[in-house]
């Protein structure tokens, strides 16, 4: 994702108990639900085939889960990201000894573009690096308390959301929420990355990964009300932070059902071996969706800041720009 692979890590620790009261979260937005054409056939493989399916109401986060609230969920709880705990060697066969402390993946900006496919240019595993201290050791939360949480592993998305009594959404789940009503458009605003100039979320401008123009307002990650809500009243779906969801990756979508009475109705993704990825002999990594695109997301690069953009990550890797949300489902 705008280049990143995987890097060394394991399961987050702590108790998920303790949680918030689940009814009337202010800070939730009922999606109402109902038939949509998920996918695209127009930009990446993966995205395609365009193909309808049916999603139940549910509620989802107003924003991306921020550092202040994931601070209440560590000082209620005691948990431990994965980015903060020591790798286990026997995990990772062959790993390199160096990788095999507490750290995450940090972006710096090359001196010059050379080799575009060359992520290892532009992505270090920074040993320190978690959400308290974004960029590595010597920094810290001052002044971003309202920017999304980032270094976020799975586990550690999955762990807040079972204390908030929420959980992670599938993949159409998310999808339909980030269209908010706009059937068929490219982003969640309409048809154009920049209407009348002005940019409708944070990603980057400028060629990546050695110019950013930050036309935006923002080099790096922005407070989660920066920019306009979408036609759900939903922040910062697109842009800013990848958003995991609780599916596994496949490298296409299914295929368009043949009659509408056999339409999917929620679906659940892939299937967790189909989703391994093979970093090495004898390791195999399973990988989820990653949804919205991020801050690094560019029109020279990376275009995955649309609704149908999707990304293959690994459960175990955490960056500088991975965040999530949660939803909670309606019975009714």
């Amino acid at each position: 994702m705008d280049g990143q692979s995987c890097a060394v890590a394991h399961q987050g620790t702590g108790s998920v108990e303790d949680a918030p009261a689940a009814a009337g979260d202010p800070e939730m937005i009922r999606i109402a639900g109902g038939l949509f054409r998920m996918g695209s056939d127009d930009h990446y493989p993966e995205e395609a085939p365009v193909h309808q399916v049916h999603v139940d109401a549910f509620l989802m986060d107003r924003t991306p889960v921020t550092n202040r609230a994931f601070a209440r969920f560590v000082a209620a709880t005691g948990y431990v990201t994965v980015a903060e705990q020591t790798p286990r060697a026997e995990d990772y066969p062959g790993a390199d000894p160096d990788l095999l402390v507490p750290g995450s993946l940090v972006f710096h900006m090359p001196i010059d573009a050379g080799d575009p496919d060359d992520w290892t240019r532009w992505w270090q595993f920074v040993p320190g690096a978690s959400w308290r201290h974004p960029q590595g050791p010597g920094s810290d939360l001052s002044g971003i308390d309202d920017h999304p949480i980032v270094h976020m592993c799975h586990t550690d998305a999955a762990a807040y959301a079972a204390w908030a009594g929420k959980a992670l959404p599938t993949e159409a789940e998310w999808e339909f929420a980030a269209r908010g009503g706009l059937e068929g458009a490219a982003f969640a605003w309409g048809d154009e990355l920049a209407p009348d100039g002005v940019h409708r979320a944070n990603t980057w401008q400028g060629h990546f990964p050695v110019e950013n123009l930050a036309e935006d307002g923002f080099v790096g990650t922005s407070p989660v009300t920066a920019f306009p809500p979408n036609g759900y009243g939903l922040l910062d779906m697109i842009g800013n932070v990848w958003e995991w969801t609780d599916d596994w990756y496949s490298p296409r979508h299914p295929a368009p059902a043949a009659k509408a009475c056999c339409l999917p109705r929620n679906p659940r993704g892939g299937a967790l071996e189909d989703s391994l990825e093979w970093v090495a002999p004898g390791l195999a990594l399973p990988r989820k969706v990653l949804k919205g695109g991020s801050h690094l997301c560019a029109p020279s690069y990376c275009r995955r800041y649309r609704p149908a953009a999707r990304q293959p990550q690994s459960v175990d890797t955490g960056s500088t720009h991975i965040g999530f949300r949660c939803v909670r489902r309606l019975t009714s």
